[in-house]
């Protein structure tokens, strides 16, 4: 594994220049071969970046393997025999970048190349020299200290690595959290504006409706009193009735928004609540077609819920989805089930059910799907906006989560690029509770 270096030239290559000035000075000056070489080391050092960046997967090797060549072609030309230059730690400068650049067997292998560059010039040595004991002692010397700075080296670049990496981690939970926290700080603050909302709603709907019954009643009696004797009163009187039961509708749904639900909660099954509340809408569906596809996974986890919550919630998006879908003289809902898991805000994983609703029709804005739980938010022309947050608080109180997303694109339906799907979680039952008696959970 290779650490990419900077392009630019730091200090630390300035710095290295000097040193290298400062080989050149050192007699024998006039050498041109040797000021060549320490002149390729100088431009290799301040190219050494460029060329990992333009070729990060064989830059650091192509580095070292020039390096090696640099230094064999240096010690070949300051000294007689070449085996004994005074040049010989140059061959450190090869085994240090491979020390910086790669992890510790890597690095033991081109310190070992380098180190046998080096010795390679002892079999010429040897047909013009006797070399003693105390001659491979020498060399016997210098190649561990080769080998001693590359692993000191080496050591340090790993532990750097390393500490790079738990920072980068560091710094990617600190990032998940920050997120984690902004979502929960938004979810706060629309937690207290359903609430004053529905105190608000509550007060409301309890003033309105008894006016409502009132003139509801009025109007009924006026129907009575003037039965055939004045038809345009009668109609008029008609109207009164038929717009105060819409009110008296609208308030009702208030209330519902607003007052706290009373969930006893049981496991159950949710393809059998599906099922109902899909049979709810089309039974009292006048519109177009809708072709229904379900497909469930056998065996399904009992998921823990309040039944009658549970269907109205699934009854309120399917009654979306036919609504949405008879703009285009109808289409095909296709609802899914399956196990799945979650992951909650403290990251552990929770064993669940996944439902996925999806329809047909023109879809949601990508900009309303984050805002389409919240109260008066609806892309009907007239709709008011409470469904979706009545399913959004319900899902909510089950410890579920529920969210929007748009068609699959790459669908070879043109029909099905586009629509909404509602996907749906719901916690899955432990086993101490599936043999508990019901529990009984108030959701505000």
């Amino acid at each position: 594994m290779t650490e990419p270096k900077r392009p630019t030239i730091n200090w630390m290559d300035i710095l290295m220049l000097g040193f290298l000035a400062g080989l050149a000075l050192v007699p024998p000056v006039k050498e041109l071969h040797k000021q060549a070489i320490l002149l390729g080391f100088g431009v290799l050092q301040l190219g050494e970046g460029l060329l990992i960046e333009q070729l990060p997967r064989r830059g650091a090797a192509y580095v070292v393997l020039l390096k090696i060549a640099l230094a064999s072609l240096l010690i070949d030309h300051t000294g007689e025999p070449s085996i004994n230059s005074s040049y010989w730690p140059s061959y450190i400068l090869p085994a240090v970048t491979a020390a910086e650049y790669f992890g510790p067997w890597a690095t033991l292998a081109w310190t070992t190349l380098a180190s046998a560059a080096y010795c390679s010039y002892l079999y010429p040595a040897l047909q013009e020299f006797e070399i003693g004991v105390e001659g491979y002692s020498q060399l016997a010397i210098r190649v561990l200290f080769i080998f001693l700075a590359a692993m000191v080296v080496n050591r340090f670049s790993v532990e750097i690595r390393r500490q790079t990496k738990r920072y980068q981690e560091l710094a990617e939970t600190l990032a998940e959290t920050n997120r984690r926290l902004e979502h929960a700080q938004a979810e706060a603050r629309r937690s207290e504006r359903l609430a004053a909302l529905g105190q608000l709603s509550a007060g409301l709907a309890h003033e309105i409706r008894n006016p409502l019954g009132v003139i509801k009643g009025s109007a009924e009696m006026l129907t009575q009193k003037l039965a055939d004797s004045n038809p345009l009163a009668t109609e008029l009187a008609g109207y009164i009735s038929t717009e105060t039961n819409r009110l008296s509708a609208l308030v009702t749904r208030f209330l519902d928004f607003a007052r706290p639900l009373h969930a006893d909660l049981t496991p159950a099954d949710v393809s059998a609540v599906l099922d109902r509340g899909l049979n709810d809408v089309a039974q009292f569906w006048k519109g177009p077609p809708v072709l229904v596809e379900k497909e469930y996974q056998p065996n399904l986890p009992l998921v823990e819920m309040d039944e009658g919550l549970c269907e109205q919630a699934f009854v309120n998006i399917v009654q979306n989805a036919y609504d949405a879908m008879s703009a285009n003289g109808g289409g095909t809902l296709r609802v899914t089930a399956g196990a799945a898991q979650r992951s909650t805000r403290d990251r552990n994983n929770v064993d669940g059910v996944e439902v996925r609703i999806c329809d047909t029709g023109p879809g949601i804005a990508p900009e309303l799907r984050e805002q389409i739980f919240n109260p008066f938010v609806t892309t009907k022309k007239s709709g008011v906006g409470l469904g979706l947050s009545i399913v959004s608080k319900i899902i909510d109180g089950h410890h579920g989560s529920v969210r929007v997303e748009g068609a699959n694109p790459a669908s070879p339906d043109p029909q099905k690029n586009s629509g909404a799907c509602f996907v749906l979680f719901f916690p899955a039952a432990s086993a101490a509770k599936t043999a508990a008696e019901p529990s009984h959970l108030v959701i505000s």
